[in-house]
């Protein structure tokens, strides 16, 4: 195969620079692997043994430059492990790996590489630099020192062990996940089978059981929007519970798909990894480059938020027993209980069901809901292109222009639930923006698992599906905004701790009685949502407010106790409890993420000790909304200016305490997310 027979490694003559999907295959990836890690191990080795003095340019700015088919590679690559795998993808996926973290290691504990980025960081009051490149050489010097860079060689050799073991783990848990959740559906064949399910989880089951060969039954699957509604509806509790069981043991069924032994390899070796580099634990590493800085600061603001919540959950269960004694049912509400329960008390305490709601969230709506949000905030126009290549027939891809008519990037969309997608829902880039040779604009891409409609019907969102759709949106204009020069700032480049506040923050727009009321409409009718309705909605934003904070908290507390024992790992069946019992984990909910398919956490470093980044940033997106509140007008042009300048578009260029400062002259604190969760006294 020659260069130009890949079209992975020639250059992309498409539109806006699309990769070509229409000609991409996975034999492709092995030979395009092959030849950009060799092109950016040359690249790196130049840069390391040129006898030019250190500068910025022929240090920082050179590997800046330095690798770019790899970053383009991968960035196909990897998106479409995530949201469109197969068999081959996932075996070069495990081959990849280990060589990609290899390649990782030999950078960043290349000793002359890494004196000359001492030596600028040594010198960088005299180097004349912008603050935008002084940022930069910041992270890089950070990157460097965390990466090992100063260990002696018997250190180095160690850590690039553990990185690439940690890599390959990773990649393991991850698809070990993906062919659990792929593995299982729960077909239901009888009108008895089906009981209490409403129209449009029926279609959506239907389709499901289309699409697994099973035409004429109906498929419950581990996706988020087909369990949880059926956790809702079903008045069969024993068809609720062997689902629910069957959602919460992912990743822990024994066999080759079992993530225990592998959780507690990866615990060991960051445990090592962090005692290497001079810290007492995991977490206290991961934190030290982040917000947060220390575990205890992270700690005093999750079990702030713990105690009231664990009193209202409490409060939320015995009135979820006493609507089961008055339906007749003695027993004990069990986890595959609540849900059924709390659907029913809603109704009773606000006239509120989701058969009810689901008419007037169109996902076709939503978006436009989406779109309108960004164009009033920030003069953004969205225009579908149809004809470009795409991974999956599914994806939508949109231009973005400014309300100069400016090309801004191209948004992909990709909303439905398939078997070759990991569940979930996420933000990415195939191009990240900078400024280094011209203007890079990105490629922003947003991946949900929603249902499909029926045949001819649209796509129906709960309200919480509507939520994730402005919240991955709110990541997509984080990067879609980005204005920075250096790729390693740019767009979502920042503290795992500070990414969150872009999408949190856009959430509440949708909470806004003036979008709802324009773009809740009827899907048959076109009728808005009725104001009745909507002040319903509205008053019940706080409903089972306890147990939504209780299960997530469960599973960051989890997350920052496993990472801040030093030594000895234990039994992880036996760290779970630990916690659990630690905490007073009401015996009727179930952390949000169970250890073996906590993939935010095990499959990769990202959210490992940083779970809790979620209520970080909601501290300051609670706050932030405050500032349009205050004005009056959730559109105030003044405030959006601020917070397209100095969040959404600013990436990495500022430290994010910083950043938080100049959009909002202040520092947050945690009463308005209390406020905004319903956890403080009335």
């Amino acid at each position: 195969m020659t260069k130009h027979d890949n079209p992975l490694l020639a250059e992309w003559a498409t539109p806006f620079e699309m990769p070509p999907f229409d000609r991409i295959e996975a034999g492709h990836f092995r030979e395009a692997f092959d030849t950009a890690l060799d092109e950016a191990r040359r690249d790196i080795d130049a840069i390391a043994d040129q006898d030019a003095a250190p500068s910025f340019d022929n240090t920082i700015g050179a590997l800046e430059k330095s690798g770019r088919l790899l970053t383009k590679v991968g960035g196909v690559f990897f998106n479409l492990t995530g949201s469109h795998t197969s068999p081959a993808l996932q075996e070069i996926e495990r081959e990849m790996a280990p060589r990609l973290a290899r390649h990782h290691s030999e950078t960043m504990l290349n000793s002359s590489l890494f004196a000359r980025v001492a030596d600028l960081w040594e010198r960088r009051d005299s180097l004349g630099l912008t603050a935008e490149q002084m940022r930069v050489l910041e992270r890089y010097h950070t990157a460097f020192r965390r990466a090992g860079a100063g260990l002696d060689d018997e250190g180095k050799a160690r850590m690039a062990a553990i990185s690439q073991r940690l890599a390959e783990l990773g990649t393991r848990f991850a698809q070990n996940v993906l062919a659990d959740e792929a593995d299982y559906a729960l077909y239901l064949e009888s009108e008895e089978d089906l009981a209490g399910l409403p129209d449009f989880l029926r279609a959506a089951a239907a389709a499901a059981a289309r699409e697994r060969g099973h035409d004429g039954k109906y498929a419950i699957t581990l996706s988020r929007s087909s369990i949880e509604p059926f956790l809702q509806f079903s008045t069969r509790r024993d068809l609720r519970e062997e689902a629910f069981r069957a959602w919460t043991a992912r990743g822990e069924k024994g066999g080759n798909t079992d993530n225990r032994e592998l959780i507690a390899e990866t615990l060991k070796l960051r445990d090592e990894r962090a005692k290497l580099l001079g810290y007492e634990h995991f977490a206290a590493f991961k934190l030290d480059d982040t917000m947060a800085k220390t575990p205890a600061a992270v700690r005093e603001l999750l079990e702030q938020v713990w105690q009231p919540a664990v009193v209202r959950a409490r409060e939320e269960a015995e009135k979820l027993r006493e609507t089961a004694r008055a339906g007749g049912d003695n027993t004990a509400v069990a986890p595959w209980d609540w849900r059924y329960y709390a659907e029913k008390l809603r109704k009773a305490e606000h006239d509120l069901d989701e058969a009810e709601l689901k008419p007037y969230l169109q996902l076709e709506k939503m978006i436009e809901a989406a779109f309108d949000t960004a164009g009033r905030l920030f003069g953004l126009t969205f225009a579908e292109k149809r004809g470009l290549p795409v991974y999956h027939p599914d994806v939508r891809v949109f231009e973005v222009t400014d309300a100069s008519g400016r090309h801004v990037g191209l948004f992909l969309a990709d909303y439905f639930a398939r078997s070759s997608k990991r569940s979930g829902a996420w933000m990415s880039a195939f191009r990240r923006q900078h400024k280094l040779d011209g203007e890079v604009r990105p490629i922003i891409v947003n991946v949900m698992n929603f249902n499909k409609g029926a045949d001819g019907e649209p796509a129906l969102l709960t309200f919480d599906d509507a939520r994730t759709l402005f919240h991955e949106f709110g990541h997509g204009l984080h990067g879609l905004l980005s204005d920075v020069t250096y790729p390693t700032i740019s767009g979502t480049s920042v503290a795992r701790d500070f990414v969150e506040l872009p999408s949190q923050l856009y959430e509440h727009w949708l909470s806004q009685p003036e979008v709802l009321s324009r773009y809740a409409v009827h899907y048959r009718t076109g009728e808005p949502m009725p104001e009745a309705l909507l002040d319903r909605l509205l008053a019940a934003r706080n409903f089972n407010q306890g147990f939504a904070t209780v299960e997530y908290l469960a599973s960051a507390l989890y997350d920052l106790d496993v990472h801040s024992r030093s030594g000895g790992i234990g039994d992880i069946t036996e760290l779970e409890a630990e916690t659990l019992t630690r905490i007073g984990m009401p015996e009727e909910i179930v952390m949000r993420h169970r250890p073996a398919h906590f993939a935010h956490v095990f499959s990769g470093d990202g959210y490992s000790s940083g779970y809790y980044s979620y209520m970080w940033s909601e501290v300051m997106d609670a706050d932030a909304f405050m500032a349009f509140e205050e004005k009056g007008d959730i559109f105030d042009p003044e405030t959006a200016a601020r917070l397209k300048d100095f969040i959404y578009s600013a990436g990495g260029r500022d430290d994010p305490a910083e950043a938080y400062l100049k959009f909002r002259g202040r520092m947050p604190d945690a009463g308005p997310l209390l406020k905004k969760r319903g956890l403080t006294a009335a």
